[in-house]
């Protein structure tokens, strides 16, 4: 049993401090800690007649290393899990180090002036978490996190060499309206307005925005275009996939959500660029964000089913093997369940069992490392038990 401080009190956030209160005998104490400490008030107000952990609650500015070193010596946490925003990565990884916690997040850092993000900076903290003998565990979310473990147990259980993978994320649901993001709008926009890239022999292929599509037909879901993005965890996996020749990841949008982004970029709208605006800087992307439906007002309106998961090709015991595992997730059940939506949900839950693998020794090494790098079988299981089971298709149809 620990104690987990929990950075950010937004729709993951909210998904994973659920979880963790669902998983007591784990958790035994819990801080919830954000910039609006009334958001943290409410939920655990909602949470503590339903639980045996013990929830307290902070404010904190996760920009702010000087705050952040205080709160976790204040709170003596054994993990520190951070669900704010990747801008604030490297903040509460640095407090981590000054306070010796082990560190926990769902997002690689990204520059907020340059709207890049790698693991580049991340995983330059190596050598001083490795000389602080505590874990920082990059990206324990669905993907990634998720797909990166499907990727460790593929190789360990079905394949020699995994030759190819295609990561696909399908949402199927519907929030009515006309133009909104299933999570943080900022970060959301930054990502699928960005130019793509996949893996392939040994090298990094650019692609303009959205401009490759395919049409998959989603269990659960049924056919969907999805189109290719790039996305962190292909740059981890390539480094630690022996043998792997190409990865892409291709990320589902509808025609109305594309409509909506091309006009919005058009008109300047999904810019990071500072304008003047009445004698004051805004950021344009920042703006957008206030006037879109805050992600965490979807989940009563949102219907349908989530498909997220990996197709492998490689070879096993000389001869050449086809692997799919994927999860499938309903909004509405995750509503029932949480108060989220399926997109809080897939990532809040990862988070979770992420936390508690890092906190109860079975994923702890000093260093910094991606979810590859640990041994999935553990995860796999807790998969099934917290919410997110996944399902294993041994034919399935191939992206071209």
């Amino acid at each position: 049993m620990g104690k987990v401080l929990v950075i950010g009190c937004g729709g993951v956030a909210s998904v994973a401090i659920h979880k963790c209160c669902q998983n007591s005998e784990a958790f035994d104490a819990l801080c919830i800690a954000s910039r609006t400490k009334s958001k943290c008030d409410a939920l655990r107000d909602k949470l503590a007649a339903t639980t045996k952990t013990k929830i307290t609650t902070a404010q904190v500015d996760a920009n702010n290393v000087e705050q952040l070193v205080n709160l976790i010596r204040a709170e003596q946490p054994d993990v520190v899990l951070n669900l704010a925003l990747p801008y604030q990565d490297l903040t509460i990884m640095e407090a981590c180090l000054a306070t010796g916690k082990h560190y926990i997040d769902t997002a690689n850092y990204e520059p907020e002036d340059t709207a890049k993000f790698e693991y580049k900076w991340q995983w330059d903290y190596h050598d001083r978490f490795v000389k602080a003998g505590i874990t920082a565990l990059l990206g324990s979310g669905f993907d990634p996190g998720v797909t990166s473990v499907f990727s460790a147990y593929a190789l360990k259980h079905h394949f020699d060499e995994i030759h190819y993978i295609d990561i696909l994320d399908c949402n199927g649901g519907d929030h009515g309206y006309p133009f909104a993001t299933n999570f943080n709008p900022e970060i959301n926009i930054r990502e699928v307005s960005a130019k793509g890239s996949y893996w392939e022999n040994g090298a990094w292929v650019e692609t303009e925005p959205m401009a490759i599509k395919r049409e998959y037909d989603f269990a659960g879901v049924g056919k969907k275009d999805m189109y290719l993005l790039h996305h962190e965890e292909l740059e981890s996996l390539a480094l630690h996939i022996p043998g792997i020749r190409r990865i892409r990841f291709f990320m589902t949008f509808g025609q109305s959500y594309l409509t909506h982004l091309k006009c919005l970029e058009n008109v300047g709208m999904t810019s990071i660029e500072p304008i003047e605006f009445e004698g004051r800087q805004i950021v344009p992307l920042q703006f957008l964000k206030a006037v879109l439906p805050d992600p965490a007002s979807l989940g009563p309106r949102t219907v349908g089913k989530t498909n997220i998961g990996c197709i492998f090709r490689g070879i096993k015991d000389g001869k050449e093997k086809t692997y799919y595992l994927y999860n499938i997730c309903d909004h509405q059940e995750c509503y029932r369940e949480v108060g989220s939506q399926a997109v809080s949900y897939t990532t809040g839950v990862p988070a979770m069992i992420g936390a508690m693998l890092v906190m109860d020794g079975r994923w702890q090494r000093p260093g910094v490392w991606n979810m590859e790098q640990f041994d999935p079988d553990p995860f796999m299981e807790a998969l099934n038990r917290w919410g997110l089971p996944w399902h294993e298709d041994f034919h399935p149809a191939l992206v071209d």
